[in-house]
């Protein structure tokens, strides 16, 4: 097959070849006019005429303000193409137009409107007089005369229309011919046949028919060129050339358009390349590969223009010939029209008739219902015995008032309706039973019908689409007598006269023409001037109804139904889901299925593309604890026998996968982490790999029709088999078992685990032709498991981004992505054109940690959507964004919230015209970059490889790894990193320091008889919470608000007195723990343990730590660890309080204790902390007005008991909270450093108790954290408003 890409430097653009260059026809057409050129409905004052309309003129346009439909028309000569149209305000004042509809023709009276993608008629207008609102058509056309239409306008500070206008384009001739359907223009192809491998083929056509040949040439060689009109739409038949021998039809049919019948010029383009073909008609293109294998078109003899005319053919059997005008018909550079016109001898005219060259337009004077209260009231023969209306209609719409008449003498009334796309009749009669009947099917198809209605005295006819064979008849007893008024379209809101307007089916939407009332056309143009009729809402002179469904807007094959001004899509039964059947309904994995709580195995639905262009497919999921197969089966499983096939003839053996197509399969293990299928060659006398001699007999064919001489159980591309690998082969000459073409069965077999060449797609077989000669390959099921895009992650670490090609997503986009940040905004992705007129972009905003934030300009301005979380999204957790923009809404969710959506009006139409690669981390130029993690990212079901724009130099990281990995001075005494990604910071929450870095000391110097008491609690535990841990230890955090299993201590202290007690944990069930003595008092039975023989009251810091775990206790003095084990009771049960210097619990206290609490200890003590509760931090670092701790006596801030760093100190220069070299803590020069004046040895003492009392409490939560550097840890998540704490109600154990 061949590929070719080439560019047309030489385009034609309706009709006329010019050579392409930059800013061409954007001509002004206006400015320079001369003033008969301007006509208007009406004005305000000579001084607001027409002809003031000129941008940047010194006046403007404004009609008078009984205006009722106000408009203003430019003749501009000649025939121009027309670009774009520019609109200002009336020169310093308050007049401006906001939205407007365009009108234009070659005649006066016959008008088209200009209908934007999306099917809306309405252009936006001006904000402000003097700034240039530009509006660029979406396809260029042709036109004589232009009339715009105010809609909307500025009406604050006593506002009216104002309008100054101009119009760009150039020049356009034009080459017209006029076919009746009995005529034919044939262009005879030189030396009598065409072969060409590119074409250019233009032409443009009005016509009033639905059928009719446009263009025909055909080939000996199954060859073919025809475009015809079919029901209002073109269809392009094309065919290189058939094949015979492989039974392969080469036709192609490519459908464009929709209502063509409609009078109004059509511009169509065909380009080809080889067999590539793009099929424009007006702003429609469809692209497509013709079928077959050939590149060229060869077509013999003639090109047939506008029909088919030979002898005893009159036209082409299925087509009727063309009835309409042709204009600037270009065949490869050839003016078809002019050369017939000048009678060159390479055109032939059949029957030698005489052709017009001229288009003489037939004056249709259609009417278009628009609005929400549109109608029209004629004049009728007053009390006439028979009635005869008739009428042309089309509309999409299922209901609606067709035509209502009140009888003459309170006779009653007949009302014409359209419902559910038929024609009803009802007759209502005083007194009587109405009478209702229907007639016609699926009349609101968007073409012309005609009803025909006859009634007189007990009979009515109804003819729908003049089918006379076949006419609705009425035969009740009724009486006729005609009123004096018809009302078409709707009833008037002001309906107060005798005769009235009355019905209750809904106001018609579409065109109506050919108005007969009692066999007497309406001329509606002198009707109106004679004020003989009225009407609102009505757009005369033009049809502007437009087929929203074609293209059709609904993806995945899903149904799309239209009425006027909207369309819905069917999405049943198409795997997707949306508003335009856009998103699907599947997951894109089975581990995105595991990762959503699908645990069991059995049958899923996958879709691996998303929302992309591949059909959902089943597969059978294996699913474990940590990972999921995916599992797709074929029909090679089983097995398959080969014989008979050579090298030069070998046996294909295609592999037809269950369910799912090759490329739906190709994509499955393209975003697989792991893929392996079995294959397994069983052989007699039937050489595999041939790898003594080099050209294999057989192998397989993997993705991208690659062939691969490899086989099960061995490495890529080494051409051997899993034997060689485990030197287990049977002749060692040889890589392969089959390759030693022993007389005997072999099998070479293994597992094909590269993913990037699997699935397989064919096997391959050369060697079963000799006599004896036997084979059979098994291929097992594709097996896979991850999802390499789910867990793709990078880390954004410095102000940056990545690009990835531009989105071309037509006019809708979806995104998911998932993300972590510590940072309160951010831009996640944007994609934009070179102006930034049009962009999307997510991001995170600034002004709330909680907003989400899908900003985009894709037509109407800059729109957004604000998702307003009620958690905040910088909590540095992943959370999981979608976004998607069409043409009904934009909308996102994060995580499970609800979407937040914006919907847009009816017939909006989005533009996604980007120009600029993607950018991911941040906005164009760097601006408001993101930093933290994200992972994950789809554009349109498109995996982005971030892992694959990893580059540490620029600050993207693979994986979620920040600052914190790799900190120059990491967090000191167990603070928590909190990553920043760009920085970090350390909180000391659960930690008893302080500092930047959790490095600096927070200690006290106790003088003698001082004490610290810090509360723990103020109540004890109740009952039921007691029972509650005892039945579910792991739910302790929650019940009980602390562990009771564990313990961690830390301090160091410095002293020279004895004896003392450093610390003291009471309970309110009297179990305690305390320090120095170093006790557990878990019960009544104490033993005791010396833990050191070392003197401690030398003077010198000395560093403590104690941990336990339900009985196991290691405690730490300096370095010296010692393991002690308890026996029985492992809870320490209702906390109360802590105490430092002295114990003074209210109650009975053990005595040993009481032995070392006089005189209390004098000293220093640093970093003190029991589990998360740092009593010396909330005395001297408190964040809360009313911190839980009480002193007595002089207990001042000191470093003095501080233990020197394991790690060394931080330096002065790199901590960010420093101040002044000069800052220190005063130390105490009476500790006697250099004497030692007693002995301080540790001991561990212990009791035990046979019976514990478990006391109640109430539970008082502390407050949220302010800061990373408060004593409160982050760790206490009960959230409650904390309140003043009350008084610690004491309970004691009676003896």
């Amino acid at each position: 097959m061949l590929h070719y890409e080439k560019s047309f430097l030489i385009t034609l653009d309706l009709g006329v070849f010019h050579i392409v260059t930059a800013g061409e026809c954007v001509d002004p057409l206006i400015s320079g006019l001369y003033a008969s050129s301007f006509l208007a409905s009406s004005r305000y004052n000579f001084l607001y005429s027409a002809n003031f309309a000129k941008l940047y003129g010194s006046s403007g346009w404004s009609p008078s303000p009984r205006d009722r439909q106000p408009w203003l028309q430019i003749d501009l000569g000649r025939k121009y193409r027309l670009r774009a149209i520019a609109t200002q305000g009336t020169f310093n004042s308050y007049d401006w137009v906001t939205k407007y509809t365009l009108l234009y023709g070659d005649r006066p009276d016959s008008w088209t409107p200009y209908i934007m993608n999306g099917g809306n008629s309405t252009m936006p207008g001006n904000w402000n007089y003097y700034q240039v609102k530009r509006n660029v058509f979406h396809y260029a056309f042709t036109a004589k005369h232009i009339r715009l239409l105010p809609l909307a306008w500025n009406t604050e500070n006593g506002g009216k229309i104002g309008v100054r206008l101009e119009l760009f384009g150039c020049s356009y001739d034009s080459y017209v011919v006029q076919y009746n359907g009995d005529d034919s223009v044939v262009y005879m192809y030189p030396e009598k046949r065409s072969r060409t491998l590119q074409d250019h083929i233009a032409i443009n056509f009005k016509t009033l028919e639905q059928d009719g040949l446009l263009l025909h040439s055909e080939g000996i060689q199954g060859d073919l060129f025809t475009l015809e009109l079919k029901r209002g739409r073109l269809y392009l038949h094309i065919s290189l050339g058939s094949s015979v021998v492989h039974k392969v039809s080469g036709r192609t049919t490519l459908t464009a358009g929709s209502l063509l019948d409609n009078l109004h010029w059509h511009y169509v383009t065909i380009k080809r390349y080889g067999r590539q073909v793009n099929f424009t008609v007006d702003s429609q293109t469809v692209t497509a590969i013709c079928n077959g294998d050939f590149t060229h078109l060869d077509l013999d003899t003639q090109m047939y223009v506008g029909g088919v005319i030979e002898q005893n053919l009159p036209h082409l059997p299925t087509t009727p010939n063309f009835r309409g005008c042709l204009e600037n018909v270009f065949i490869n550079g050839i003016n078809i029209i002019d050369k017939a016109k000048n009678e060159d001898s390479d055109i032939r005219i059949p029957r030698r008739k005489k052709m017009h060259y001229a288009c003489r337009d037939i004056l249709l004077k259609p009417m278009t219902f628009a609005g929400p209260n549109n109608y029209l009231q004629v004049p009728g023969f007053f009390r006439r015995p028979r009635m005869f209306v008739k009428f042309k209609f089309r509309s999409w719409d299922y209901t609606g008032l067709l035509m209502f008449t009140r009888f003459a003498d309170d006779l009653g009334a007949l009302e014409l309706g359209l419902s559910e796309g038929q024609i009803n009749v009802t007759i209502f009669q005083p007194g009587k039973k109405k009478l209702q009947f229907a007639a016609g099917y699926r009349l609101n198809d968007g073409y012309w019908h005609t009803v025909d209605l006859a009634a007189r005295d007990n009979l009515l006819t109804l003819t729908i689409d003049e089918e006379e064979g076949s006419p609705l008849r009425i035969t009740n007893p009724f009486t006729i007598r005609t009123g004096d008024r018809y009302f078409f379209g709707g009833c008037p809101k002001t309906n107060n006269t005798i005769r009235k307007c009355e019905t209750k089916l809904n106001r018609f939407h579409g065109c109506m023409q050919h108005i007969f009332i009692d066999n007497e056309q309406l001329d509606i143009d002198i009707i109106l001037q004679r004020q003989w009729g009225r009407y609102a809402e009505l757009l005369l002179g033009t049809c502007g109804i437009t087929d929203r469904c074609t293209p059709n807007p609904c993806e995945h094959e899903g149904r799309c139904i239209q009425s006027w001004d909207d369309f819905i899509c069917l999405c049943e039964n198409t795997g997707y889901k949306g508003e335009v059947c856009h998103m699907s309904v599947y997951k894109e994995s089975c581990e995105a299925y595991r990762l959503s709580g699908k645990y069991w195995s059995g049958n899923y639905t996958i879709d691996p593309d998303l929302s992309g262009p591949l059909k959902p497919f089943e597969v059978y999921c294996k699913m474990k604890s940590y990972k999921a197969w995916t599992v797709i089966m074929h029909d090679r499983v089983d097995g398959t026998k080969v014989s008979g096939s050579s090298i030069d003839k070998p046996y294909i053996g295609d592999v037809n996968y269950w369910n799912a197509s090759w490329d739906e399969v190709t994509a499955l293990a393209n975003t697989s982490m792991y893929c392996e299928q079995w294959i397994d060659y069983s052989c007699y006398k039937s050489r595999l790999l041939n790898t003594g001699n080099g050209r294999p007999f057989g192998y397989w064919i993997g993705r991208n029709n690659e062939s691969h001489y490899y086989w099960g159980g061995t490495f890529r591309e080494v051409q051997k088999c899993g034997c060689s690998i485990n030197q287990t082969c049977v002749d060692p000459k040889f890589q392969c078992n089959c390759d030693a073409d022993y007389r005997q069965w072999y099998s070479d077999k293994g597992y094909l685990d590269f993913r990037d060449h699997l699935p397989v797609r064919r096997v391959v077989v050369g060697d079963t032709n000799r006599t004896g000669s036997e084979a059979q390959f098994t291929v097992g099921p594709l097996r896979c498991h991850g999802d390499r895009n789910i867990w793709n992650t990078i880390a954004f670490i410095k102000p940056t981004y990545i690009t990835f090609p531009t989105l071309k997503p037509a006019t809708t986009v979806d995104i998911s992505f998932h993300f972590k940040t510590y940072r309160d905004h951010g831009v996640f992705l944007e994609n934009s054109d070179d102006h930034l007129k049009n962009f999307i972009r997510v991001e995170l905003n600034s002004e709330s940690t909680h907003n989400l934030v899908f900003v985009f300009m894709v037509g109407d301005g800059i729109l957004n959507v604000t998702l307003r979380s009620p958690v905040p999204l910088n909590d540095n957790e992943w959370h999981f964004v979608q976004a998607e923009l069409n043409v009904k809404l934009a909308r996102i969710k994060v995580d499970y919230q609800p979407w937040a959506v914006t919907r847009f009006p009816g017939q909006t139409f989005v533009t996604m015209q980007f120009t600029h690669p993607i950018l991911v981390g941040a906005a164009n130029r760097t601006l408001r970059p993101f930093l933290g993690c994200l992972r994950g990212l789809r554009m349109n079901g498109i995996p982005f490889d971030l892992e694959g724009k990893v580059n540490e130099e620029q600050g993207v990281r693979r994986n979620c790894t920040g600052q914190c990995l790799n900190a120059t001075i990491p967090c000191r005494n167990s603070g928590q990193c909190i990553e920043g990604y760009a920085s970090y910071t350390c909180d000391c929450n659960n930690t008893a320091f302080d500092g930047f870095y959790c490095h600096k000391d927070i200690g006290a110097y106790f003088e003698i008889g001082s004490w610290l008491r810090y509360n723990i609690r103020k109540k004890p535990i109740t009952d039921e919470a007691a029972w509650a841990n005892w039945i579910d230890p792991h739910y302790d955090n929650f019940s009980l608000g602390y562990n009771d299993t564990a313990d961690d201590i830390e301090f160091s202290f410095s002293t020279v007195h004895t004896p003392a007690v450093l610390l003291y944990i009471s309970s309110f069930v009297q179990d305690y723990i305390a320090r120095m003595l170093l006790m557990y008092k878990l019960g009544l039975i104490t033993h005791k343990y010396q833990l050191t023989h070392r003197n401690l009251a030398d003077g010198y810091p000395h560093y403590v730590n104690i941990t336990r775990h339900n009985r196991t206790i290691k405690t730490q003095v300096h370095t010296l660890t010692t393991k002690i084990t308890l026996v029985e009771d492992a809870r320490f049960d209702s906390p109360k309080s802590m105490f430092m210097g002295r114990v003074m619990e209210v109650g009975d206290i053990d005595y040993e204790i009481q032995r070392h609490n006089a005189p209390g200890f004098i000293g220093c003590i640093s970093g003190v902390r029991y589990n998360v509760y740092a009593p010396l931090k909330a005395l001297f670092r408190p964040n809360e007005t009313d911190p839980p701790v009480t002193t007595q006596g002089y207990v001042s801030e000191s470093n003095c008991g501080a233990f020197p760093p394991v790690l060394g100190y931080v330096p002065w220069e790199v901590d960010p909270w420093f101040t002044t070299i000069g800052e220190y803590f005063y130390i105490h020069d009476d500790l006697g450093l250099f004497w030692i004046t007693g002995e301080l040895p540790f001991f561990l003492i212990f009791k035990y108790s046979l019976i514990t009392y478990k006391g109640s409490y109430h539970t008082n939560e502390p407050k949220n954290l302010e800061s990373p550097s408060s004593s409160r840890p982050l760790t206490e998540t009960l959230r409650r408003e904390k309140k003043n704490l009350p008084e610690i109600e004491e309970e004691f154990r009676s003896d």
